[in-house]
């Protein structure tokens, strides 16, 4: 899964950043507002992290255009920014949560899974679907309340992916665009076909589709 973080502090940036990796996440970084929106016409995020005062301008014109725009992308403001009003304008502008620094990463990390499982229909603690539960942290699966099984990396993030997006076809280059970050080197898309013969060892060969020319898609009952 692949987010987008807009922020101008090196170090910030590059903790954050191998924080979010360490959790599953893959990240592409934007340190300008031009940046931001050469990378948003090209690439699809389900979530940005977003500072609010950038070289070129501020964080929440960007916020305002992209909702102008009908991009329904999570949007977490990151700011220094403490007091009540603006933590009211950036939400009014279409922020769906607010974390003001300095703040703990951990806090960070659970804001962006509560903000990825509440859009895509999840409030618990642990994705759910088809008698299929996935634990995050753990990077784990259970069947039918079964024992956990361990996933690989790759194994968690294409399943999380697809557990985001039930019954919704996904294709190889969409797939693997939410594996790799920009500054990663792409696999071959046959990978994708390999981790998905992988996660259907675990889940039956039914739950995953393969819709000929088109991708595959996560069946929910």
């Amino acid at each position: 899964m692949k987010l987008l973080l807009l922020e101008d502090d090196d170090l910030l940036a590059e903790s954050l950043t191998d924080t979010l990796k360490h959790h599953g996440y893959r990240i592409d970084l934007a340190t300008s507002l031009k940046m931001a929106k050469a990378l948003m016409a090209t690439e699809h995020y389900e979530l940005a992290i977003l500072d609010l005062g950038l070289p070129d301008g501020s964080g929440l014109d960007l916020l305002s255009q992209w909702r102008r725009q009908g991009q329904d992308l999570a949007v977490l403001i990151l700011t220094a920014r403490d007091t009540w009003d603006d933590k009211v304008i950036g939400l009014e502008k279409g922020a769906d949560d607010y974390l003001t620094k300095p703040f703990h990463e951990a806090e960070l990390v659970a804001r962006i899974k509560a903000l990825l499982r509440r859009r895509s229909g999840n409030v618990t603690q642990q994705l759910s679907l088809n008698g299929v539960a996935l634990d995050e942290a753990g990077q784990r699966i259970s069947i039918d309340g079964g024992a956990w099984i361990a996933l690989t990396g790759t194994e968690f993030l294409l399943l999380r992916y697809f557990m985001h997006h039930p019954n919704r076809v996904l294709s190889k280059d969409h797939l693997l665009n939410q594996l790799y970050a920009l500054d990663q080197d792409i696999a071959a898309p046959n990978l994708v076909e390999v981790y998905i013969a992988r996660l259907r060892r675990h889940l039956g060969k039914a739950m995953i589709e393969t819709r000929r020319g088109q991708g595959y898609v996560l069946v929910s009952r």
